[in-house]
C-alpha cells in the first residue's frame, strides 16, 4: 500500500457528519442544506439535448475511443471560449488539453510536477496552497510525496494571502503553488499586482503555478475576474511560462455531472501533462466532448445563470449581515460569515464555527459547513476557525427561507 494514504484526512463532509452523528433536525421544519457547493439551477435544455443528440450520432456517440487529447473542435471551441472571455489568442493544438472536470486535473497535475527525490536537508518538496482550501490540494501533494505549506488568508485583505510574507526558506523548497481566484471558500480574486508577484517568485525558484477558476463565471460586479493566464498576457508573460489554468463546466454551465473542463498554458507542461494522462486513462467520453463544444460555445445561458446568483445574493446577503459578519464576495456561489460571539463557549469542546452548525441543524434543519473544516491550523491559527461557509445554490425561495432560518437562530441569542 501507498504510505502516503495514511496522511489523507477525513474530508470536509464526513467530519460534518461526525459532527451531526446523534443530532436530531427540527422536525419542524423542512430540511435545506446551504452545506455542499453542487450547483442546483436548472441544467440548460439545449446541453441535454446535445447529449442525447451526441448519443445517437453515427459518426461518434459511443463506438469509439476518445483520444485523450480531445477532438481538433473541443480544442478549437475551448481556445475560442478564452478568447472571448480574456481577449487572448492561445493554440488550441499545445496550449489546451480537455479533463474530466477540475478535480481530477488538479489531482493529476500534481502528479506530473511534484519531483519527490528532490528533498534537501530541510524535508521534502513543498506545495504551498492557499488556507482556507479545496482538500484536493492537500491530498494531491502528500500522495505525490510532497508536503503542503499552508498560505493563510487574512481578513483584513479581503481574504486575500500576503504572499510576500511566505518564507523564502519555503519559496526556496517549493515546486507547485496552488492559487484558487475567485477564492474557495471566499470569494476573493487576485488582483494583478498580487500576480505579478507570484510570477516573479516562480521565475526565481521555478515552482509551477495552478490557478483553479472553475468559479470565475459566476460574479456580482460588472468586471468580470481576472485569471491568470489574462495577468500573464498583461505582465508580457505570453507564453504562460510555468502557468496552467483550471476551468470547468460545472459551475458555469450548471452540469456537475458532466465532468468537462479543460487546463490551458505552457505549451511545455500542456505537453507534459497530455503524455501523462495518456497512461491515466482519462479521455473524455465523445458524448461528453460534442456536449461541451455546444456548452463553450453558447455565452446566453452563462450570462442568465449569473443573473441568478445576482438576483439571489443581493437578498439573502442583507438579510443575513443583520445577524453575522459577512457581505458579499467578489464572486463565486458562497457566503463566508463569521459567527456570533456567543457561539465561543470553549466549554462544549467545539469551536464557535462546529457548535453554530451542529445547533442550526438541531433547531432549524438547516446544514452549513464549519470554516474549520476547510482550513488547517498553520503559523498557530486556524483561519476558518469562527467562520461558516454557505453554499446559495438552490433556487432563491429556498435560500431565502433559510436565510430567515438563520436570522431567527442567530437572534434567539
Amino acid at each position: 500500500m501507498n504510505p502516503q494514504l495514511s496522511h489523507l484526512q477525513p474530508y470536509p463532509f464526513e467530519r460534518l457528519r461526525q459532527l451531526f452523528a446523534g443530532v436530531t433536525p427540527s422536525a419542524a421544519h423542512r430540511p435545506i442544506s446551504l452545506g455542499i457547493g453542487e450547483p442546483k439551477h436548472a441544467t440548460p435544455a439545449f446541453l441535454k439535448q446535445a447529449l442525447c443528440d451526441a448519443i445517437n450520432d453515427p459518426a461518434g456517440g459511443l463506438a469509439a475511443y476518445p483520444a485523450t487529447i480531445g477532438t481538433p473542435a473541443l480544442r478549437a471551441s475551448m481556445a475560442g471560449w478564452i478568447g472571448r472571455r480574456y481577449g487572448l489568442t492561445v493554440d488550441p493544438v499545445t496550449q489546451v488539453l480537455p479533463v474530466n472536470g477540475s478535480r481530477e486535473a488538479l489531482f493529476a497535475l500534481t502528479q506530473v510536477v511534484v519531483d519527490a527525490s528532490r528533498r534537501t536537508a530541510e524535508g521534502p518538496p513543498l506545495v504551498v496552497c492557499p488556507n482556507p482550501f479545496y482538500q484536493i490540494y492537500e491530498g494531491a501533494a502528500l500522495l505525490a510525496g510532497a508536503q503542503p505549506w499552508y498560505a493563510n488568508s487574512d481578513p483584513s485583505r479581503n481574504f486575500g494571502i500576503d504572499w510576500a510574507a511566505v518564507p523564502e526558506s519555503v519559496w526556496a523548497r517549493t515546486q507547485l503553488l496552488f492559487v484558487c481566484s475567485p477564492g474557495n471558500p471566499t470569494g476573493a480574486v487576485m488582483p494583478l499586482d498580487e500576480w505579478k508577484l507570484l510570477f516573479e517568485l516562480s521565475d526565481r525558484y521555478g515552482f509551477v503555478i495552478a490557478s483553479d477558476e472553475c468559479y470565475s463565471e459566476i460574479y456580482f460586479r460588472e468586471e468580470a475576474p481576472l485569471g491568470g493566464l489574462e495577468a500573464a498576457a498583461q505582465l508580457g508573460r505570453a507564453d504562460f511560462k510555468n502557468l496552467i489554468a483550471f476551468t470547468s463546466l460545472s459551475k458555469r454551465s450548471n452540469v456537475p455531472g458532466l465532468r468537462s473542463g479543460f487546463v490551458a498554458g505552457d505549451a511545455a507542461l500542456i505537453k507534459a501533462f497530455g503524455l501523462y494522462r495518456t497512461y491515466h486513462g482519462c479521455a473524455m467520453s465523445p458524448v461528453v466532448q460534442t456536449a461541451s463544444i455546444t456548452a463553450w460555445d453558447d455565452e446566453d445561458h452563462v450570462v442568465d445563470n449569473r443573473r441568478q446568483y445576482r438576483e439571489k445574493f443581493a437578498r439573502v446577503t442583507p438579510m443575513l449581515a443583520e445577524v453575522l459578519d459577512v457581505r458579499l464576495p467578489d464572486a463565486g456561489f458562497y457566503l463566508w460569515a463569521g459567527v456570533p460571539a456567543h457561539f465561543h463557549r470553549p466549554d462544549t469542546g467545539l469551536s464557535a464555527d462546529e457548535l453554530f452548525a451542529r445547533d442550526l441543524l438541531a433547531q432549524y434543519n438547516v446544514t452549513v459547513l464549519p470554516g474549520s473544516y476547510l482550513a488547517r491550523t498553520a503559523l498557530g491559527v486556524n483561519p476558518g476557525t469562527n467562520r461558516v461557509r454557505m453554499a446559495l445554490v438552490a433556487e432563491t425561495a429556498e435560500c431565502v427561507e433559510a436565510a430567515e432560518r438563520i436570522a431567527a437562530f442567530c437572534r434567539q441569542g
